[in-house]
């Protein structure tokens, strides 16, 4: 069983919370332009400054060496936006000023550390035990109770942040966390069927998620829309993955976007569904001339009244554009880890969270 934040007594204790709020970020000014990964982990924060926990926040942005790895100074400011407090940002993850700021808190006090993808082992891929003998770990673990994990997002990556903590601390899954399992696992074995999986975008590395879903029987009907689409209307051996199970486009918008023809049998695929997974646009979305398959066939899916999780990042960015995140049953902020857990793989996050439970 998952150790959930509701089994640990989390009044007035030094948590380290580590969070996933990696966002787009605008390439002139390095200010963040949409702050969605932020709003989905404030739950967690509020319910921690509620029992006046003091907060020390890990957290990403970016990859070293691309452009949007910058420190998390907008972050904090975003966060003490949302929830009118302060958010002290330390530029300093696990040395000297790190450790002094984490020692002058007191109850309710929240810390953002800087960017945790700056430390070299951070992103090395070990074992919980390995990663626990980190100088990240053991310089921050001395300093707290518990240990919570609300980076869903990440949560497929054996980081150090991420897994590190797990075997020395009291750990715990965070509320999106928590919520982002159970979505996912109803979607894969409770939804009602027919189970209708709407795929799209550029990815071809979906192929074999799409042949893993109707071999393991999760999928009754599989549309692709998309550069994927676009794949399997080429390519016969494609289609005989699953013989009647898989719907593709029939014509296209200069290749770019889905057709009228298209559209129309992809909605009547979708009315027939009890549940849908959306997983990628239909087309340049971006672009406003190959936009409509991709609003149309989002629409259908919310117009449905069916139980429906979308997922991803492009998906997520068509989503908020076309701004239906309140219409779908359930927006995930996973895109890897998500895709694990359909293909019926394990996060390592998770996994060592159940075998270290307290």
């Amino acid at each position: 069983m998952l150790p959930k934040m509701k089994d640990f007594d989390f009044s007035q204790k030094t948590v380290i919370l580590r969070l996933d709020i990696n966002s787009p970020l605008d390439p002139k000014t390095f200010k963040i332009i949409d702050n969605w990964r932020i709003e989905k982990a404030i739950p967690t924060i509020n319910d921690l400054k509620e029992k006046k926990s003091r907060q020390i926040i890990i957290a990403h942005q970016g990859r070293p060496g691309e452009w949007d790895f910058t420190d998390l100074r907008e972050h904090a400011h975003e966060i003490e936006k949302i929830i009118k407090e302060r958010v002290n940002f330390v530029d300093d993850i696990c040395g000297e000023k790190a450790i002094n700021e984490i020692k002058k808190m007191e109850k309710g006090d929240i810390i953002l550390l800087d960017n945790v993808r700056k430390i070299k082992e951070e992103m090395e891929k070990k074992t919980p035990e390995e990663h626990a003998k980190s100088d990240l770990v053991k310089k921050l673990s001395p300093l707290a109770d518990a240990f919570v994990n609300d980076a869903f997002a990440a949560s497929h990556r054996p980081h150090c942040s991420l897994v590190g903590f797990i075997p020395v601390l009291p750990s715990f899954a965070g509320l999106l966390m928590e919520e982002e399992l159970e979505m996912i696992e109803k979607m894969l074995n409770f939804a009602e069927r027919p189970r209708v999986f709407v795929f799209g975008g550029n990815k071809l590395d979906k192929i074999e998620l799409i042949k893993s879903l109707i071999d393991r029987k999760v999928a009754d009907k599989v549309i692709v829309g998309g550069a994927l689409g676009n794949a399997f209307s080429k390519d016969e051996s494609l289609r005989k993955i699953a013989e009647g199970k898989i719907v593709y486009p029939v014509d296209t918008i200069d290749g770019k976007d889905i057709g009228e023809e298209t559209v129309k049998i992809f909605e009547e695929e979708i009315g027939k569904a009890k549940s849908i997974f959306l997983g990628g646009p239909m087309g340049v979305f971006e672009e406003k001339e190959y936009r409509k398959g991709t609003e149309r066939i989002f629409k259908a899916i919310v117009n449905s009244g069916v139980f429906s999780l979308a997922g991803g990042g492009h998906t997520t960015a068509a989503i908020r554009m076309l701004r239906l995140e309140d219409k779908f049953s359930y927006v995930s902020t996973g895109g890897g880890a998500m895709e694990r857990l359909l293909m019926g793989k394990d996060l390592p996050v998770v996994d060592a969270l159940i075998k270290f439970k307290r």
